[in-house]
Formats: structure tokens, C-alpha cells, sequence
């Protein structure tokens, strides 16, 4: 039985709640991060191995290196746009863990992370970061798994050229089929998902877009992603009270969350199965449009950065960029303009370059040496996985418990924060108080050598004074015996 540790969240087989989901933060962030790891898992589950969760958290520490050694006969790394500013503490630590791993490291899909026009050189500061980090996975694994050109360029740039473009797991997670693209007419009694990137706010008028849909498709709903949109909706906020707004869904001022019109996937499962139900779905988000084709739904990628246009590039997905849309860009125009036909084409050649990169780092794969995800599947389904999170109405969701004892805990921790601080302004002004006795002390004792010094001084002038007319006497006195000397010295005849 071959033991493979992987890093994700969690494991596609456990059923954790949306409380949970939050404190523990189980989707790294970003629920797109399961849906590329789960992919991974089931690639990898075959009737001779065994994958467990890692979890998203990196531990480096000697006693952890230690344990994956004895108990694991490989990690595989799933990764997203890990080549970024942002993540290179998180990348660094990565690092120093695989460094202290004796058994194979391999990683899939890592990308790097650009402006759309695919300029890296933000990325300079960190090149030492990737290098490290791509030299401790070589060692260790035949080549590097990336998400497309892009990062395959990056890469070889820095000088490592056993690097293999497989694009992202999350579009195998049904082997080399993809599922037939519905064919629709979106209208206005059309049901459409919409999903949106804070950060794709400088580069296009997203909240325009978003505005427009939902104003003339009653059936919209937005779909969200991050750990912070799981918490609004969980928490809420006193936006509605305060009359704090904005243009982007933030707050439960939006008219998205006073319509509950917001939804927040946990399992990748769920969320593709809910977008079945719907009829198109588009924005910046890449794994909320990969859910949705998953699903069979038609869809199109608003791109904004390198992350986006990559994978659309390499799978052939319907994109359109952010910066040549405009606030009325309707949702039919981009279904009208959509091809899916290459994406569907090309699938089968694309998954084959994914299983060669399996058998080039010795990874057997359920669709090829397995049932093909069969048992995954099965199992999967007998589970009671969570839908996606609503708007909470403040009613018993069965989450009132946890809400009430994190906030116990959160004035609990706010307490001890300001008693900690009490004590050590305490402290800071017993030290100030000390302090400030030192410094009239050495005034003090400043003061009075300042005297010292000026008597000193005087002293010091008188002395030199006396030594001067001492020297003045001594050479009247003295001066003409010198003179006689010298000039008898002169007039004494030469001896030869």
C-alpha cells in the first residue's frame, strides 16, 4: 500500500459544518482551493494507495519532517498562484519543510501570478523564494507540475527546465470525459451564478457589471468564496443600521445580501451539484466558472490577471477581459459569443499530458490503474455534505451555539488582551518612574562635575601660568652663559 500525503484543506470524505469550515479555516482561504485538491485526491485514489489530508497549515519543524518521513511515501503539493508577493512566507515555510523530507515531493499545478499582460518583474523580489522552493521539489520529484506558459517561462527564466504545464487538476475531476455544456437561452427568467474578485476592482467596473445582471435577471445568484464572505453571512454586520454601503457585495447593506442572493460553497461536491440548476455563469473567479462547467453549466471567465488567463488559454475556456467590458455587459451577449467546443475537443489530449506527469514522478492514477474514480464517487455521495451557506436571518440555523461561544471566547481573549496591557502599562510606568529618579539622579551628579570640571579648569590656568613665568626667568638667567658658550665653541681652530 503506497501512503501519500497530500496538502489540502480537508479530505473530500469529511463532513465538517459551516461553523467549523470557518473556525478552522478548512478551505484555505478560498473554497476554489478544494475544489483542485479534491480533484487531486480522487486522481490519486487507486485500490493500492492510501491519500491523507495534510491540511492547508504548513508545519517545518524538525518533529514534523520526521513524521511524514516514516509514516508517508510521498507528498504531492497541489498549488494555485503560490508565485506571488503575498504568499511568500507561506512559501518559504513550504520550503523548509520539503527540505527535510527524504521522500518524494511532487506538485501540481503551481502558478505564478502576473498582471494580464504576463509582466513577472513584480515578481523579482521573491526570485530567491522560488528558486529555493523549486530546487527542494527537483531534488525529490522528476519535474514540477504548472498551470501554463506563463509560469513554465517564469520558471525556466530561472534556470529549472524540468517542468511539466498540466494546467490545474480541478478540470480532471472527471478523468479524460468532460461533461456535455448545456446548450440554453439565457433570458429573464433564466437562473444565472455570478462570481466576483475583490481584488479585479482595479481593473474593471465589476460592481457595475454584477449591478446590471441583477437588476434585469431576478433569478441571480452570487456566488462567493473567501473565509471573510463564509463569516458576513454566518455574522452578518450593522451595515443596514449604520447606513455604511458599497458598490462591491461586502457588506449586508448590498442589496445581493438584503435579497439573499448570496451564497458560500464548502464542498466542492455541493457546489457543483447546485450549479446544475442554473442556466449560465460568469465572472473573474476561475474555480467558481470550473464549478460551473463541471457541472455542465455553460460559462465565461472574466479575465483580470495572469492566474485567470492562463488556465483559460491553456484549456480553451470562453473568456472575455475585464478591462474590455463595460457595467452593461449583459450575460446573454457573453453565452452568445461563448465557443466551448475547443475546451471540449482538447480535453481528452490534456488529460494525457496530466497522466504522463503522473507516471514520469511514479504516481498511479485511478483512471488507468483504478476504477476510475468510481468508489471515490460513490462514496462521496453517501455523505450528507453541507449545502452552501445563505444570508443568516438571525434565526436557530443550528450554528447559534458556536455564535454565542466565539463571542464568549472573543470578550473572554478581549479581556485578557486588556488586562495584559493594564499590567504592562503598570509595569512601563514603574519603569518610567525609575527612570526618570535615574535621570535626576545623573543630573545630578552631571551638575556637580560640571563644577568639578570649572574649578578644574581654573586651576589648571593658574598652573599654567606660573609655569610660564617660571620659563620666562630661567632663560634671562641663563640665555647669555648659552650665548658665550656657543660663540667660543665657534671661534676654536679646526683639528684635521
Amino acid at each position: 500500500m503506497k501512503r501519500i500525503l497530500i496538502r489540502s484543506g480537508k479530505s473530500p470524505f469529511r463532513v465538517a459544518t459551516p461553523a467549523e469550515f470557518i473556525h478552522q479555516d478548512l478551505i484555505g482561504t478560498n473554497t476554489g482551493n478544494l475544489l483542485f485538491s479534491d480533484s487531486a485526491h480522487k486522481m490519486l485514489t487507486t485500490p493500492d494507495t492510501e491519500v491523507t489530508s495534510n491540511g492547508i497549515r504548513t508545519d517545518p519543524s524538525a518533529r514534523r519532517a520526521a513524521e511524514i518521513n516514516e509514516r508517508y511515501d510521498v507528498f504531492v503539493v497541489p498549488l494555485a498562484n503560490a508565485f506571488r508577493p503575498a504568499f511568500q512566507a507561506s512559501l518559504d515555510r513550504l520550503t523548509t519543510l520539503i527540505e527535510q523530507l527524504t521522500i518524494p515531493v511532487v506538485v501540481f499545478g503551481v502558478g505564478a501570478q502576473a498582471p494580464a499582460d504576463y509582466d513577472t518583474t513584480w515578481l523579482n523580489p521573491m526570485a530567491d523564494s522560488v528558486r529555493r522552493f523549486a530546487r527542494a521539489v527537483l531534488e525529490r520529484s522528476a519535474s514540477i507540475g504548472v498551470r501554463g506558459e506563463l509560469t513554465s517561462d517564469y520558471l525556466k527564466g530561472l534556470g529549472f527546465h524540468d517542468v511539466d504545464i498540466i494546467g490545474c487538476p480541478s478540470m480532471f475531476l472527471y478523468g479524460g470525459t468532460f461533461p456535455e455544456i448545456r446548450a440554453t437561452e439565457p433570458g429573464a427568467a433564466s437562473r444565472i451564478a455570478l462570481n466576483l474578485s475583490p481584488d479585479a476592482i482595479p481593473v474593471g467596473d465589476i460592481s457595475g457589471i454584477a449591478r446590471h445582471a441583477w437588476e434585469r435577471y431576478p433569478g441571480l445568484v452570487y456566488y462567493a468564496q473567501n473565509t471573510v464572505d463564509a463569516e458576513l453571512l454566518m455574522w452578518g454586520d450593522t451595515s443596514p443600521e449604520s447606513g455604511h454601503t458599497d458598490p462591491f457585495p461586502l457588506q449586508l447593506s448590498h442589496a445581493l445580501l438584503q435579497e439573499n442572493k448570496v451564497r458560500m460553497p464548502l464542498d466542492p461536491a455541493t457546489w457543483i451539484d447546485e450549479l446544475r440548476g442554473f442556466d449560465f455563469a460568469y465572472g473573474t473567479r476561475i474555480h467558481g466558472n470550473v464549478a460551473a462547467l463541471l457541472a455542465g453549466t455553460p460559462s465565461v471567465v472574466l479575465t483580470h490577471d495572469s492566474r485567470t488567463l492562463e488556465l483559460c488559454r491553456y484549456f480553451d475556456i470562453p473568456h472575455r477581459s475585464l478591462t474590455e467590458l463595460d457595467a452593461g455587459t449583459d450575460p446573454r451577449d457573453l453565452y452568445e459569443d461563448a465557443d466551448f467546443s475547443a475546451m471540449v475537443k482538447g480535453h481528452g489530449e490534456r488529460f494525457e499530458r496530466m497522466i504522463a506527469f503522473l507516471d514520469r514522478n511514479d504516481l498511479r492514477n485511478t483512471y488507468t490503474h483504478g476504477d476510475g474514480g468510481a468508489a471515490f464517487d460513490a462514496r462521496l455521495a453517501a455523505l450528507d455534505l453541507p449545502a452552501s451557506m445563505p444570508v443568516w436571518d438571525g434565526g436557530d440555523d443550528g450554528q447559534m451555539r458556536y455564535r454565542i461561544s466565539w463571542l464568549r471566547e472573543r470578550i473572554a481573549a478581549t479581556d485578557a488582551t486588556a488586562a495584559r496591557h493594564a499590567r504592562e502599562n503598570r509595569e512601563l510606568r514603574t519603569r518610567l518612574t525609575t527612570a526618570e529618579k535615574r535621570a535626576a539622579e545623573t543630573t545630578r551628579q552631571l551638575a556637580a562635575l560640571r563644577r568639578e570640571l570649572t574649578a578644574a579648569t581654573r586651576q589648571l590656568s593658574a598652573v599654567e601660568r606660573q609655569v610660564t613665568g617660571i620659563d620666562k626667568r630661567v632663560l634671562v638667567r641663563v640665555g647669555p652663559a648659552l650665548r658665550r658658550r656657543m660663540r667660543r665653541s665657534k671661534s676654536r681652530p679646526r683639528q684635521d
